[in-house]
């Protein structure tokens, strides 16, 4: 296929033979294709570690030679074909069948806001979950043809880098993206420069400038802030994610939210259904609004019509993960805006009051959820909590006909499953199953799969896991930035044949990283166990802000330290994406023990089942649907108790000792747990159709998306 661009190659050294290496290291399509990654991983394998895995810096500092040698290389030309043929024809415009053809006459149906994105490790614009969330679900859009356009934010700077100190603390480490090695290109204007939009309304004016991401069919627009033409202090507006301090948070959500609705303008992007991923972005909402106003329609018809066409997604029921900001504040940023909305001072702060607490301050999701005409949870559980939450913005109405509904989350298959967990499958179910994943019969087919090879599988991962820990904590030491008990505590010790426990997630105190600690003589038994020993690998980061997170990990770290446990603790630093893929891939348990309601959903463990890990959970969280009484271990959790945490704990160490650890480790004639394969195969088989983003992704369109357009 011959390029037809005028913008000039980004790699002028590439051969015509291998030009089109550009246009696939430029679009992450192939960060969830195998066949795509190995055309560059078989180019020169170092030369792929060394970048990280990413193609773009790959081919920047790759030799004329190397690419030479490939075009003289019958085989690899061959597959290069394949592969590209595949992208080009991915890539071709279709039409979404799951939409009404006769509502697709805009230039995307959809825009979709979310303050971070989990995309590939090249890109670092996540925290967790809800980033990934995100990224998962605009991939699947692609997959889907939704027309869909996401808008976000380009961090500079990214989330933070952890760094374990010598006594346990996390230290916060910066270091900047390297935008000109990422998938990622500047937004050109008609005169040939980088788009540049004004935030309407802001004073001092607030600049942004406009980068693209193409994830397979769906661009993803990403505002920065730090550019010549904006004040110091508005430069540093998008420097990071998440940042501490509230008025600049506040600044992030007015540009995330009027600014985007102001980039999607400027792109020609005027009707949309708006797709609020939580309540960062939720000021976006009144952007639309006042567009209306202007026109001449009075606030509230506006707002009806706003409403009609507006999608909000609620994340959390953890009370601090809901930003509230002073009364005040938004006065200083808002007094010169409510009048263009043709409203007064009181009834506009009335948009953000939570009923229960109307001192607290301008409560962001209480805004969302006013103003937008589809509310969800993101499980069962979370809705039915939601509801009770939220009830007083709808007092006359009874707690379960509160209108938020739910859609549980999904994980995006092609990116979640392993290559050589792919290979198995298609041996032996088809190599057609990845387009029919959410169909549940399909995966009826894993009983097909001898135990052997599953077994033999896993265990691949799970040493190419381990090895991947080494390899971090032989780094680290090489470096001589940590101590040896720092290197020790970082999974040195680790036994590829040992009975492997993976904890990871955000150290915030109510997911309980410590729980089972409760009781460390009965821990110790387990640990240290000469036949039948148990292992724990924990990673996850506390927010820079989060004290009593951190002390948490802290805590860990020493207690991993201690010789008694016998090096069976493992604390992985620097949690992101490469390493929650090699822990969902080779841990034998996944375990998450929440303090509930907190727990929204938990997609990591979704991505574990996918790979034939079981859940180990409290049933909180997607688990309360996904939990059948063969795929894993549920446990009920009870507030009543003296001790709820110390019950829960006792739970978890009677279910290790009498079910989880025999069936483990022992063996059948053939010298196979075959036990243990068979509960493996049924954690795959009863949870990657039902928590996939395809199902997921199909369920939003199926309950809004259609609803909505008809409504637009």
């Amino acid at each position: 296929m011959e390029k037809t661009s005028a913008v000039p190659p980004l790699f002028p050294h590439l051969p015509k033979r291998l030009e089109g290496l550009e246009d696939l290291a430029e679009n992450l399509w192939w960060s969830w294709n195998p066949g795509a990654r190995m055309l560059f991983k078989t180019l020169d394998r170092k030369a792929w570690k060394e970048s990280g895995h990413n193609p773009d810096k790959m081919l920047r500092e790759f030799p004329s030679e190397g690419l030479e040698k490939a075009c003289a290389n019958p085989d690899y030309l061959r597959m290069y074909d394949e592969v590209m043929a595949e992208f080009y024809d991915y890539m071709q415009a279709k039409e979404c069948h799951l939409l009404d053809s006769a509502l697709l006459d805009k230039k995307y149906a959809v825009a979709y806001f979310s303050a971070e994105y989990g995309l590939h490790r090249s890109l670092p614009l996540y925290a967790g979950g809800l980033g990934f969330l995100a990224g998962d679900f605009i991939k699947e859009c692609s997959d889907l043809c939704v027309p869909l356009v996401a808008v976000g934010f380009m961090y500079p700077e990214g989330y933070f880098r952890q760094q374990i100190r010598d006594d346990g603390w996390q230290e916060n480490l910066v270091e900047p993206i390297n935008r000109e090695a990422a998938p990622i290109s500047k937004v050109m204007n008609k005169d040939g420069q980088q788009l540049v939009v004004k935030v309407p309304l802001t004073d001092p004016p607030i600049h942004v400038a406009v980068w693209k991401v193409a994830v397979g069919r769906v661009p993803l627009y990403l505002m920065d802030t730090d550019i010549e033409i904006n004040d110091p202090w508005n430069r540093s507006i998008s420097a990071r994610l998440y940042t501490g301090d509230l008025e600049q948070r506040l600044r992030q959500e007015i540009v995330l939210g009027i600014g985007g609705a102001e980039v999607l303008k400027a792109l020609g992007i005027d009707h949309y259904l708006l797709h609020l991923n939580e309540g960062h972005a939720a000021f976006a909402l009144l952007e639309r609004i006042r567009t209306k106003v202007a026109s001449g329609k009075d606030f509230k018809t506006a707002a009806k019509e706003n409403i009609t066409t507006t999608i909000f997604t609620t994340h959390t029921p953890v009370p601090a993960g809901h930003d509230i900001f002073p009364f005040q504040m938004i006065e200083k940023y808002f007094h010169s805006y409510w009048p263009d909305l043709g409203l007064d001072r009181d009834t506009f702060f009335q948009l953000g009051v939570h009923p229960e607490k109307p001192e607290a301050g301008f409560n962001m999701t209480a805004f969302a959820l006013r103003l937008s005409g589809s509310r969800n949870a993101v499980s069962k559980r979370h809705a039915e909590v939601s509801q009770k939450m939220w009830h007083s913005l709808w007092p006359d109405v009874a707690e379960d006909k509160v209108p938020i509904e739910y859609v549980t989350n999904g994980v995006h298959t092609p990116t979640w499953i392993e290559p050589k967990m792919k290979l198995l499958l298609d041996k032996h179910i088809g190599t057609d199953w990845l387009d029919r994943h959410d169909d549940p019969t399909i995966w009826q087919g894993i009983d097909k799969i001898p135990d052997i090879e599953l077994l033999q599988t896993h265990h691949w991962l799970k040493v190419k896991l381990i090895d991947a820990i080494r390899e971090r904590t032989r780094q680290r030491w090489g470096n001589g930035d940590a101590s040896a008990s720092i290197m020790l505590t970082g999974g040195a010790f680790l036994d590829p044949w040992a009975l492997t426990i993976g904890f990871a997630r955000r150290f915030a105190t109510y997911k309980r990283a410590l729980l089972i600690f409760q009781d460390l003589d009965r821990l110790k038994k387990l640990l240290k166990d000469r036949w039948r020993p148990i292992q724990i690998i924990f990673a996850g980061k506390a927010h820079p802000a989060d004290d009593p997170g951190k002390r948490l990990l802290q805590n860990l770290i020493n207690l991993a330290r201690d010789p008694q446990l016998g090096g069976r603790i493992a604390f992985v630093e620097d949690y992101g994406e490469q390493l929650a893929q090699y822990l969902v891939h080779g841990v034998d348990i996944w375990l998450n023990n929440p303090l509930p309601p907190f727990e929204a959903c938990g997609t990591s463990g979704m991505k574990a089942a996918l790979n034939g890990v079981p859940h180990l959970s409290i049933l909180d969280g997607w688990w309360g649907e996904g939990f059948n009484g063969k795929n894993g271990w549920g446990i009920e959790h009870d507030d009543n108790l003296s001790n709820p945490d110390g019950s829960d704990a006792d739970k978890i160490y009677n279910i290790l000792e009498q079910d989880i650890i025999p069936r483990y480790y022992n063996l059948s004639e053939n010298g196979i747990p075959n036990e243990w394969i068979r509960l493996m195969k049924e954690t795959i088989k009863s949870s990657a159709a039902g928590f996939s983003a395809r199902r997921m992704v199909k369920q939003y369109i199926e309950k809004f998306y259609s609803k909505s357009m008809k409504g637009a």
